[in-house]
């Protein structure tokens, strides 16, 4: 099965986040079991979408540096230091615990445990980075976003899709302070790779700690 072999640049970097959104608001729709069952489509999915969409987004590769490690690391320390200090937003397609659903220390517990740690670290960062970074801060500035280069700063694109990326998490505040961390890596890199790599340590940190501390509410 091949992914459509969309023409428009701004729907290879718009689709692949929509069917990944979409998925996330199944999550849970038909019993508890479906959030966790759900969420492994979507990693899956993902996964192919990454794969389909590579060749054609130029901008998604990897790329790994000092300023990406420590952006990383300070938004993990943000979003678990501010846990309570803030209203949140309800969970959507929220997973919770899969001990509570699947019984303690079970194997499709443990499955699925590591199904969201790895999906969150390998799978959100680019369909999320690509759609945010990519498309919708250079789609605001002007029409043709591509012919807009990634270093070129303007306050409206900024704080907007700032704001849009940090309202989309139950965790909007850190989500807010997230999203500008991983814009100021694009701009300040001239690439991608390094928000890409920023969001991935920040995730799969959280994922860690949300094991270790048994802080489920962040799923």
């Amino acid at each position: 099965m091949r992914f459509p072999r969309l023409s428009n640049p701004a729907a290879v970097r718009v689709v692949p986040f929509v069917i990944f959104a979409l998925l996330t608001v199944c999550q849970g729709k038909l019993g508890a079991a479906s959030a966790y069952w759900f969420y492994l489509a979507k990693i899956v999915v993902g996964a192919w979408l990454i794969r389909e969409i590579y060749p054609r987004v130029p901008e998604m590769r990897w790329a790994m540096s000092w300023e990406a490690g420590v952006a990383g690391v300070a938004i993990f320390a943000a979003w678990v230091g501010l846990d309570g200090r803030y209203p949140r937003f309800s969970h959507t397609g929220a997973t919770g615990n899969p001990n509570d659903v699947f019984g303690q220390g079970s194997a499709l517990a443990w499955f699925f445990i590591g199904i969201h740690v790895l999906g969150m670290t390998f799978v959100v960062p680019p369909i999320e980075e690509v759609f945010y970074r990519s498309f919708m801060y250079r789609a605001i500035a002007q029409r043709d976003f591509l012919s807009m280069p990634f270093n070129r700063f303007l306050p409206l694109p900024f704080f907007a899709t700032a704001v849009v990326f940090g309202f989309s998490h139950a965790e909007w505040l850190p989500g807010i302070i997230c999203g500008m961390a991983y814009q100021w890596l694009v701009l300040r890199k001239n690439r991608l790779g390094d928000a890409m790599m920023a969001h991935a340590i920040t995730n799969f940190l959280l994922g860690l700690w949300i094991v270790w501390n048994g802080a489920w509410h962040f799923w």
